[in-house]
Order: C-alpha cells, then sequence, then structure tokens
C-alpha cells in the first residue's frame, strides 16, 4: 500500500528529522508508527546518518504492530525487523542477528542492558524509539534505572505517547530525562519537584503528594517545547461519532447493606495508618471488586457478593443481535465468571485472536485495559465496547477506548460503563469523564462520607 502522508504526519515526519531527540506527544490514531518509521527510513537510506535502531515498546506491540506497518507500507518493506523476544535463549540469538530495527518489549529493557555489558558488547543503537514512554514514568522503576545509563549513547532518541502526563506534571521528568538526560526539567527528580511544585498533603515528616506551582504548567510547557511536539486527534481527523452510555446496576436491599457495610468497614481500616498513593489504590480495588461481583481473599481466592453486572451484561448481550461486543474486565474473576456465563466469550490472548476479531468472528472478545492499551487496532471487528468494571488508570481508560474510536471506525463508537448505583464506581466515572485525578478524588469522597466514624 502506497502511504501518502497527511498533513500533521509529515509535520511529525519533519519533527523527527529535524530534532535528534525528540517527544511526539501525540494522540490515539494519528499514526505514531508509521511516521516514526517513515523518519527511520529517511535517516537510515536517504541520510545514512543512522544504522542500528531499537525500538522499546509493549509487549503485544513488539510482537505485531511495528512489523506489521513495515510489511503495509511500500516505503518501508525494505526495512529489516529483529524481534529480540521470548525465552532468554531467544533473545540471546535475535540480539546478535543482522538488522535494521531490534524491538524488544519493555520489560526486557534491563535484561539487555546486562546482557549486552556481559558478553563485552557496547550499546550499538544509534537511535532509540521508546514507543509509549508514559510507561518509564516512574524514577524508581528498575526499566528507567536500567535505560538512563545507556540511552544517551544513542545519538537520536524519540518518545511516543499519547498520554504524557496521565497523573500530572510530576510524571514527566523521567521520560524527558530519557529524551534529552535531564537538560531541560533537571538532572534529579528533587531539582524538578522543588523548582516547580510544593508539598500539598503532609504530616510532620512526610509528603505524601504535590501540587503544581502557579505558573508552573506553562513554564515546564515552555521549557520542553522546543523538542516535544503534541497534537490531538479532534483537531487533525475526522473521527466517528461516540457515545458513552451508563448503564445502572442496582443492588437489592440485602446486597446494598452488604456493600455500605463492606465499604465502611474497608475505609476504615485504612485509617489505622497515614493513607498513600498505594493504599488509596488497595481500598480503591477492594470497593470496585465487591461491584463487579466478587471479593479477593488474602489466599487469592474470591468470594462472591452478587452477579448484578452479569445480568446487566446479558441485556447488552441480547440487545446487540449478534453484533461483537468488546468487553473489558478489571479482574481475573471477572474474566472467568463471563466466560462460564457466556461460553462463546474469547478471551484476548494472542495475534490469532486480533485477526478473529477484526473478521468478524468472535461475538464477545473479552480484554483486560493492560493488554489491548496500545498500538492495537481493533475497529475492523466492532464499534460497542462494554466497560464490565471501571479502574482508576485514566491513561489505561483512554487507551482502550481508543481501540475501536479511532481512524478507520465506519459506525458510531457506542461505549457502556456498567456502573453500580449509588456505589464508589459513579465517583471514578465522574472522574474519568472529567480526565481528573482518581484515586485523589475517590479519597476525598470516602473521607468526607465517614471522617465523623
Amino acid at each position: 500500500m502506497e502511504f501518502i502522508p497527511h498533513k500533521y504526519q509529515k509535520m511529525a515526519i519533519q519533527k523527527v528529522i529535524d530534532t535528534p531527540r525528540v517527544g511526539l506527544f501525540l494522540d490515539m490514531g494519528l499514526g505514531k508508527t508509521v511516521i516514526t518509521l517513515t523518519a527511520i527510513n529517511e535517516l537510515m537510506y536517504w541520510d545514512f546518518e543512522i544504522e542500528k535502531v531499537l525500538v522499546i515498546a509493549p509487549l503485544r506491540v513488539a510482537e505485531d504492530t511495528w512489523s506489521r506497518e513495515c510489511q503495509k507500507w511500500e516505503h518501508l518493506k525494505h526495512i529489516k525487523i529483529v524481534k529480540v523476544l521470548g525465552k532468554e535463549s531467544q533473545r540471546e540469538k535475535a540480539i546478535c542477528k543482522k538488522g535494521d530495527i531490534y524491538i524488544i518489549n519493555r520489560e526486557n529493557i534491563v535484561w539487555l542492558v546486562q546482557y549486552l555489558k556481559q558478553i563485552g558488547k557496547k550499546w550499538f543503537f544509534d537511535m532509540t524509539v521508546i514507543d509509549e514512554l508514559s510507561s518509564f514514568k516512574s524514577p524508581k522503576s528498575q526499566r528507567f534505572k536500567a535505560l538512563k545509563k545507556y540511552i544517551m549513547l544513542s545519538k537520536r532518541v524519540v518518545g511516543l505517547t499519547g498520554t504524557p502526563a496521565p497523573n500530572g506534571f510530576m510524571d514527566l521528568w523521567s521520560q524527558l530525562y530519557l529524551i534529552d538526560g535531564g537538560e531541560r526539567l533537571g538532572k534529579t527528580l528533587t531539582y524538578y519537584r522543588e523548582k516547580y511544585f510544593m508539598p500539598n498533603q503532609r504530616n510532620a515528616t512526610t509528603i505524601f503528594n504535590y501540587t503544581v506551582k502557579k505558573g508552573a504548567e506553562n513554564a515546564i510547557k515552555q521549557q520542553i517545547s522546543d523538542i516535544c511536539m503534541s497534537m490531538q486527534a479532534n483537531d487533525w481527523l475526522d473521527l466517528p461519532q461516540r457515545m458513552d452510555l451508563l448503564q445502572t446496576v442496582q443492588f437489592s436491599e440485602l446486597e446494598r447493606k452488604r456493600y455500605e457495610k463492606f465499604e465502611k468497614d474497608s475505609y476504615l481500616q485504612f485509617l489505622n495508618e497515614e493513607i498513600t498513593a498505594n493504599s488509596a489504590a488497595a481500598l480503591t480495588n477492594k470497593l470496585l471488586q465487591y461491584c463487579n461481583g466478587a471479593v479477593y481473599t488474602e489466599k487469592d481466592v474470591f468470594i462472591e457478593t452478587n452477579r448484578k453486572k452479569l445480568e446487566k451484561l446479558e441485556e447488552i448481550v441480547d440487545t446487540a443481535n449478534g453484533q461483537p461486543i468488546l468487553c473489558f474486565y478489571n479482574f481475573r474473576f471477572d474474566c472467568d465468571s463471563i466466560i462460564k456465563k457466556f461460553p462463546f466469550a474469547v478471551k484476548l490472548e494472542g495475534e490469532n485472536d486480533i485477526k478473529n476479531w477484526n473478521d468478524g468472528n468472535i461475538p464477545l472478545l473479552l480484554v483486560h485495559p493492560k493488554s489491548a492499551g496500545h498500538g492495537l487496532n481493533l475497529q475492523q471487528g466492532g464499534n460497542i465496547i462494554v466497560w464490565f468494571g471501571l479502574n482508576w488508570s485514566l491513561e489505561l481508560y483512554q487507551q482502550a477506548n481508543a481501540r475501536l474510536h479511532r481512524q478507520g471506525q465506519q459506525k458510531t463508537v457506542i461505549i457502556h460503563h456498567l456502573i453500580v448505583e449509588n456505589s464508589i464506581e459513579q465517583r471514578v466515572f465522574q472522574s474519568l469523564q472529567k480526565k481528573e485525578n482518581v484515586q485523589e478524588g475517590l479519597l476525598q469522597a470516602l473521607k468526607v462520607k465517614y471522617e465523623r466514624h
């Protein structure tokens, strides 16, 4: 297929070519993979500036997306892709093969730097591409620590993401460090934090979170504007219409009493110690589990609490009249219970499932947002999404919806949200729609509700 770039794609391609260390903050559906590959092709085969490229990506994207894009477009078919995936022995053989682009999943970046050191081989990638740069937003992660030692040896770096700051501007520091080595936002997180943020919630000894200083957001944007390009799909594409529907789930009177007791007891349990982001997430998950129909015990088994969402999903399946449904689940027991209820449901596990879905052969595809959050094109298979249960990640929510609501979708995308009435789920839904910090919003809501108890 001949690649005829849109105006915005030409702009992004030129940005990569002109800017040795660049961040492309492109919205879902704008074609960041073909943009980057086209720039690589020009730098490698026309300008002869680069020879070896490392692409770091989520596993499913590493397995499928980059190689598929090369096969799809005529001007990219000559590029040789080497997938550094699979078992350790397979990765060791792959890294020694001749190729143009070496693709590795982000979970194995620690292995890569250790293995190159072990065999006495220098970092030989003169260009590094980080697909979904936001997955390196934690400076404490091993993948960040491993990569920061070597990435500056690449004379070119491209960071790709549609959500650079899913939880706020604090997330930006480590991502920009991997692009420019700390030139714009500082060499350390401490410097960045002290310059642009101020303590928010704290006690006598511990600061729990920070808030951006007045005017700091614009200052940060100005600092990185020369190497970062941001584009929103709504500004450049005629996207299909989208309908967000709230499907209210009602507990019985007994289930309501049990839920309210569970909610109160769960919150009070966390008051025995300072509530951190981690414990706020744990609290949220416990309440969301209850709403979805079961609760995990300490022994990692679950106890059923209700079947109301299964009944609501059955209504949607019946009214869909055979139209395929993409269902996002949150917990393992969600998937198990849905498959038990609907034997024709298929859990997404590999490339064959993606193909069968896009070919219209799967009536109900079950996907965890983390498995389909990035890079998967599922818009050919259907236009109906059901969120069996929400989670607190705005990034996963946006990326998952973009699997169907993207360029190439021919129908209006209908997104059903199964929400238990008068529950924590309503707060999650509202926060996601408003693009707020979900965990913080939930915590404050519960504090107001139970602060006198």
